[in-house]
């Protein structure tokens, strides 16, 4: 089979199936930025044939209008506006109304929303229940995946998601809770009481607070810790067709409730190589110890034969800095020095990031800092534990999984989910009665 271009047009791809000589032109479809693609959606009818891409590295799964990616530019932007620019002037819950409702909004406009989310952040008095029948020592992204799905018990309503207003309803829900959960999951597992949200304060304020306050006395949120806490759910908020994001779109694509569709992401997210990568970056960095080991985990890193990697380096799409780290390693300067905290790993990530930076091994192959790189030392300064680092994710990430969403339920053209596969197994095995079967495996015709 030998894809070419058409001589007809340039808004075409023609694909020959050379066993049997059978063609069909393919149009191109052109995004407004990006690599264009050739809608293979009549192949198989017409050849026969399906694709191969494990991995989906040359698949686009669906048209968005939400996030682009210029990974060789090293490029983010969210509804076409830089993350550097949403970075310095933005906020939080600014960012999440520009992803759920497609523009940035006015003054009005987000004092609303503002005040809609800030009213919602309780939860069901059910659901303090829910989580007496979780171990004390479960990893709090067990306990997520858990109680996100059990929203769908406490939340369902019989609400129609096929309308907007639904699903406005089901998105206001999810963004205003998830900070609530998440703290109430790390206050379990240290058998610590849980408290109630509080209105008077911000979205980041408000999780601190979560987190660290307790009924006995007042607590004082420290404004340079609420400010990294919503400038990382900032950064963390959306970024493309990933893991996570595709999960969400094919959980969402059979009609489940978004609460259930929304925990599906939840536990796809909890993986090493997704968001569970900056708690890696933790260990990495403990395990190095001191910065005269670094040469000889760089070593380590470039031996194929040895398991160790470079965690924190490198991304699937990016092939420059990744915009988010650059921002992330500001902050981190910022953090530790108002807090007036002493990290030693600080010192022992930004001398590896300046060696790895200037070895040709890894410049070959555009192994630069990614988001994860810096995020954990600053969650470790603000006083978050390692294994609730991706659950930091989980809460940035909830306006990114419902928007991607939502856009994927206004789409006229949506189908449930169907991957097809390569069959590789065996063929036309006869069946044989357990008194006659041999150890060895049944033989195929």
């Amino acid at each position: 089979m030998s894809p070419k271009k058409s001589k007809k047009s340039t808004d075409t791809v023609t694909i020959t199936d050379n066993s049997t000589g059978k063609s069909i032109e393919l149009p191109i479809r052109r995004g407004t930025e990006g690599p264009s693609v050739f809608d293979i959606g009549k192949l198989a009818q017409t050849l026969g044939l399906y694709t191969f891409d494990p991995g989906f590295r040359s698949t686009a799964s669906c048209s968005s209008a939400i996030t682009l990616i210029d990974g060789e530019g090293g490029r983010l932007t969210y509804r076409g506006y830089s993350i550097e620019e949403l970075a310095e002037n933005s906020t939080y819950l600014e960012v999440c109304y520009l992803l759920w409702y497609g523009d940035l909004p006015t003054k009005q406009q987000l004092q609303e929303f503002t005040r809609t989310i800030t009213y919602h952040t309780m939860v069901h008095e059910g659901l303090r229940d829910f989580y007496k029948g979780f171990r004390r020592d479960a990893h709090p992204m067990a306990i997520m995946v858990g109680v996100v799905g059990a929203l769908s018990a406490f939340y369902h309503d019989d609400i129609d998601f096929s309308e907007q207003h639904s699903r406005n309803i089901a998105a206001h829900r999810l963004i205003s809770k998830m900070p609530t959960i998440a703290a109430w999951a790390y206050r379990y597992s240290q058998g610590e009481p849980f408290p109630y949200p509080r209105n008077d304060l911000t979205y980041a304020e408000n999780f601190l607070h979560l987190m660290f306050s307790y009924p006995t006395e007042p607590y004082q949120v420290n404004p340079v810790a609420a400010k990294a806490m919503d400038l990382l759910f900032l950064l963390h908020a959306d970024h493309g067709q990933n893991a996570s994001a595709s999960t969400i779109r094919l959980a969402g694509s059979s009609q489940a409730n978004p609460f259930a569709c929304v925990s599906a992401s939840v536990g796809t997210l909890w993986g090493p190589a997704h968001g569970g990568a900056n708690e890696a970056v933790i260990s990495m960095l403990e395990a190095i110890g001191s910065v005269d080991r670094i040469d000889m985990f760089l070593e380590r890193a470039k031996d194929k034969s040895d398991p160790f990697r470079l965690m924190g380096f490198g991304h699937r799409v990016y092939k420059a800095y990744d915009p988010r780290a650059t921002l992330i390693r500001k902050v981190c300067n910022d953090v530790l020095r108002e807090l007036e905290v002493d990290d030693p790993l600080f010192d022992i990530a930004q001398e590896l990031e300046e060696r790895a930076l200037n070895d040709d091994y890894f410049k070959s192959r555009n192994l630069f800092p990614n988001v994860d790189f810096y995020s954990g030392i600053i969650l470790r300064a603000i006083g978050i534990p390692t294994n609730m680092f991706t659950v930091i994710f989980t809460i940035g990430r909830t306006i990114g999984w419902i928007s991607q969403w939502n856009e994927m339920m206004q789409d006229q053209g949506m189908r449930i989910g169907r991957p097809r596969q390569l069959y590789v197994g065996r063929q036309h095995c006869t069946y044989q009665p357990i008194d006659k079967r041999s150890n060895e495996e049944t033989q195929s015709k």
